[in-house]
Order: structure tokens, then sequence, then C-alpha cells
């Protein structure tokens, strides 16, 4: 039996609506998830649609959705900032809750792996936080368009070229970076933690990982994905990164109603 996808919208953080992808199981779902995007990619990327997609294989339901004035979502991604993508994962796992469950999982890439860690903080539902290649914190990203800082400086705003496309970068999103705590979040988050990351990632140096982990509190733990690249283009990266993330959330995330959980020693 094949899960299925279902396309939807919910209205974002600035009110715009906000694309959606849910993939489900063919089963009762074991436990909801929300995937959160890397930095100037979408939902519908290479690892974005196959982690949720092999993740539906272990009863995991998965809602991955395109931030404000990104992929097919509606808004101005200038208008955007970090703290309001946070507010935009805050209000996909407000529709699961609405709508179907609350997520217990949240997923991050890149810089949506910083977004999942501040975000869980707000949603009470969240027994379980994955990165996958993510930064120590968010102004990691400011490396990207280091070029264009003077610029932005200057005149407020900047048209920034990345993986290909024009995105204009205001200065209010950089502030917005440099003020997150991010190590304070990490440190008191509330939640298990795994931390995914390749150690020849050329975007995101994996020393980021280290830092991440040794933060975090326990339960927490790190997988290597050894030659992988940062966006996890090839499928057997992808595959393999859902496979252990959904055996990890198994021990975190509901048990199917149909089959509970024994306890240890029973």
């Amino acid at each position: 039996m094949t899960g299925t996808s279902t396309h939807l919208t919910f209205p974002g953080s600035q009110g715009a609506p906000l694309a959606a992808t849910l993939d489900r199981p063919a089963q009762a779902p074991a436990a909801y998830a929300v995937f959160a995007h890397c930095f100037t990619c979408g939902k519908d990327s290479h690892a974005a649609a196959r982690i949720a997609k092999a993740l539906t294989a272990h009863r995991i339901a998965v809602l991955r959705f395109d931030f404000t004035g990104l992929g097919q979502s509606g808004g101005d991604f200038a208008s955007s900032t970090f703290s309001s993508n946070v507010s935009d994962l805050v209000r996909a796992a407000d529709h699961l809750g609405d709508h179907y469950t609350a997520p217990s999982l949240l997923i991050g890439h890149s810089l949506g792996g910083a977004a999942v860690l501040a975000a869980a903080h707000c949603i009470p539902e969240v027994r379980a936080v994955a990165t996958i290649a993510a930064p120590a914190a968010p102004d990691h990203v400011v490396h990207q368009f280091a070029h264009h800082r003077q610029e932005i400086a200057q005149h407020g705003e900047a048209d920034v070229t990345l993986a290909g496309r024009s995105f204009s970068i205001r200065q209010r999103f950089v502030d917005d970076l440099l003020a997150q705590p991010q190590a304070m979040r990490i440190r008191t988050l509330d939640a298990a933690l795994l931390v995914l990351h390749a150690p020849t990632d050329r975007v995101v140096d994996v020393d980021n990982a280290r830092q991440i982990f040794e933060t975090a509190r326990h339960p927490k733990s790190y997988v290597s994905l050894p030659g992988a690249d940062h966006l996890l283009s090839n499928r057997a990266d992808a595959q393999y990164a859902a496979a252990v993330l959904a055996a990890w959330a198994s021990r975190y995330t509901p048990a199917p109603a149909d089959a509970p959980r024994t306890q240890p020693g029973h």
C-alpha cells in the first residue's frame, strides 16, 4: 500500500497563504511531523520530498511547506525574517493540531534546522526535534551574502543571488539573524534531539553539529552522514537519513493506537 500526498494551504505569520504538502502513510499515522526546508530551498526540494515520503513508510505523516515568499507560498520574502519563519512553523503546527493531530516531531534542514530548534519552545506537543546539516546559530547564513553586507547596511537592502536565484535581503533580516538567542534555546530544549550532519559538508561545517550537540541536554543523539552533500542530493543519503530518523523518533513519539509500545522489562 502506498501513502497519499495532499496539497493544502494555511495562513502564515504575516497573513499570506502558505502552500504545503501533507504526506501520509497508508495506515493510520503513528505520529505527525513538520519539516522545515533549507534557506532558499522549498517544500519540494529533494531532501524535503524524499525524507517526507520515506518517513511515511514508518507511519509518520509529514507536513512540509514553503516559508513566506518562497516556492508556492504567498507573501514577500524581502519582508520576512528568521523570526517570522519560526512563527510560520508554529502556524504549521497549529494547522496540524486543528485539522489532524498536533506534531510530536519537528525536522529541519540547514537553516530550517535552526528554525525548528527555536519553534519547539512554542509547540508544547513536540517530543522530538531532528536537525539535518543545521548551523549552530542562525546568523551562519549571513556568510552566504557577506560581500553584500556593506551595500545592505548603506541602502537598507540589496539583491543577492543565492543558488542561482535573486533574493532581496534587507537589513532587518540581518539584524534579526544576529539577535537570535540560539544557544539558550538549544540548552533549554525540552525535547529529545537528533543531530544529523555530513563530515564533509561544504556549506555548513560539521563543527556546527558539535556545537549543537554539546550545548544540548540529554536525551540527544548524533549520527554522521558520510559522503552526503549539504542538500542530500543523493536519494540514498536522504533515505538513510529518514530511516535513522524514523527509528530514533519511535522512542519519543506516540505509538500507534493499534500497537501499544511495551515497557522495558515486559
